[in-house]
């Protein structure tokens, strides 16, 4: 494993050198709500490079990763947790094309506020201390955002977890592995607002970050949904797509979970992202396939590292 970059941190000579720190008193720092509010005092230096010096670590420390989630939404969250509770040694990289992370389950149907899980997916929802109202083969969550905002604080609480949002996967890395089969063997990276301007601009090169495997979880097609199935076609690994077929929750949920897998090697497919690669039905405002299509996918990933050899990022028999 590569040694991790070091950078100066706030103790170290040539950063007080550069900012002389006052020392800070007790009359300096106090909690007051009647006009007495004060807070330790800081150099706006101080302030950017405690956030550069932790962000490009990261990157730095994750160039190789053990896992790459490719989308943040419900499937990929769930896979994250499932996979990160369950396998601390890992390192899980989560990339995420907004600012926001969490998809589309900040709300449930047209933009209401109530959130509907199928049974038995309402044991993720216990596990996480989530609760619910129970209507019999199906519960509700009062606000989806309860349930989200739960799920990411969990996830990022997790010491194995790097999540980079603001970040937008431009193309799968794809080599030939040790028996000679094409391998999706990473991704290639980029801020998002670069990749949304590459037209607007001159050539504004990508990033990498190499995984022995990929989970893409970038839900139906979108501005940037179906990535990776999409790719796999132009790519020539995909004949065609199966394209998501009309409103079913009956048959689409346990199509979802169920078909949950490696659909090339190195490279997952979760969540609604499926539904477009075999052609299955949509769903609708229902979550609970995309909470057990994560965690299978989660499954999906243990089986691929526990049956390979991973040197460097790169599974080599």
């Amino acid at each position: 494993m590569a040694p991790a970059l070091t950078l100066p941190d706030e103790t170290h000579d040539s950063y007080t050198k550069a900012i002389p720190q006052k020392p800070v008193s007790q009359a300096d720092v106090q909690e007051d709500y009647h006009g007495e509010y004060r807070f330790a005092p800081i150099e706006e230096a101080q302030v950017s490079r405690a956030m550069i010096k932790r962000y490009f670590n990261q990157m730095y420390d994750r160039a190789i990763s053990d896992v790459v989630i490719v989308g943040a939404g419900s499937a990929g969250l769930s896979c994250a947790y499932s996979l990160a509770t369950r396998r601390p040694d890992l390192k899980i990289t989560i990339l995420e094309a907004n600012v926001a992370p969490g998809g589309g389950a900040w709300l449930g149907g047209q933009l209401m506020t109530p959130m509907v899980i199928r049974k038995p997916a309402d044991n993720f929802l216990r596990e996480l201390g989530v609760p619910y109202e129970d209507e019999g083969n199906f519960v509700v969550v009062k606000h989806a955002a309860l349930f989200t905002s739960t799920l990411l604080s969990k996830v990022l609480s997790q010491p194995n977890v790097v999540m980079m949002n603001a970040t937008a996967v431009e193309d799968l890395i794809i080599h030939a592995d040790y028996a000679g089969n094409q391998r999706v063997a990473g991704v290639v990276t980029n801020w998002t607002l670069v990749s949304l301007n590459h037209d607007t601009q001159s050539c504004m090169d990508p990033n990498t970050i190499t995984a022995p495997v990929v989970i893409s979880a970038t839900g139906h097609d979108g501005p940037m949904g179906a990535f990776s199935a999409k790719r796999l076609v132009s790519a020539g690994l995909l004949k065609e797509l199966g394209n998501m077929r009309g409103l079913d929750m009956n048959r689409a949920e346990p199509a979802i979970v169920n078909g949950t897998r490696e659909v090339v090697p190195g490279l997952i497919l979760t969540g609604m992202e499926l539904s477009e690669h075999d052609g299955s039905n949509r769903m609708g405002p229902t979550f609970g396939a995309m909470i057990g299509s994560g965690i299978k996918a989660s499954w999906e990933a243990t089986r691929i590292l526990e049956n390979a050899k991973v040197v460097n990022g790169k599974i080599v028999a």
